[in-house]
């Protein structure tokens, strides 16, 4: 922003420059030229943003944490649905869902305006990571966790579980 306005001081000094026909009025606003571009010369280029800064504003709008969600399991997995409205409109690769041995984020980009995402750490057992996976149905996103073992899960947290046998 500053340096647009030292760059429309300059041209109007030089557009000046070509009117004025006293010598003392030239010899100041050369001067004044000298020192603008000098000045120009010496901003500080602009900061390059991290990568992740320029990521979000590519997803465009702010990210909003989803905490509402529901789950269901089979033997085999542990399903989580989300709802997010539209959100089949999306390009699937809007829809990102990372996961680890005991954990999964999901990134939804760009979804009216808004990113969405949802962190869940220390599930309550491992999963498999190649066999975890993302579904997109109409205004939900069902996210497949694997399960290693094919064991009934009491909730999916280490946390929720903590929280329940204090009560």
């Amino acid at each position: 922003f500053f340096l647009n306005q030292l760059q429309k001081d300059l041209e109007e000094v030089k557009e000046l420059l070509t009117k004025a026909t006293r010598k003392r009025v030239r010899d100041v606003l050369m001067t004044e030229k000298h020192k603008l571009e000098l000045e120009i010369k010496n901003q500080p280029p602009p900061k390059p943003k991290d990568a992740t800064e320029d990521e979000k504003s590519s997803l465009g709008g702010y990210t909003v944490k989803i905490n509402n969600y529901g789950w269901d399991q089979s033997d085999k997995f542990i399903k989580i649905y989300i709802s997010l409205s539209g959100v089949q409109k999306l390009p699937a690769e809007n829809v990102q869902v990372n996961f680890t041995e005991r954990s999964f984020d999901l990134l939804v980009k760009n979804l009216n305006g808004k990113n969405y995402t949802m962190t869940f750490n220390n599930l309550l057992k491992p999963i498999s990571v190649e066999g975890s996976s993302r579904k997109i149905k109409t205004d939900t996103v069902l996210v497949m966790c694997k399960k290693k073992r094919e064991e009934k899960w009491d909730c999916l947290t280490q946390v929720e579980k903590e929280s329940k046998e204090k009560e």
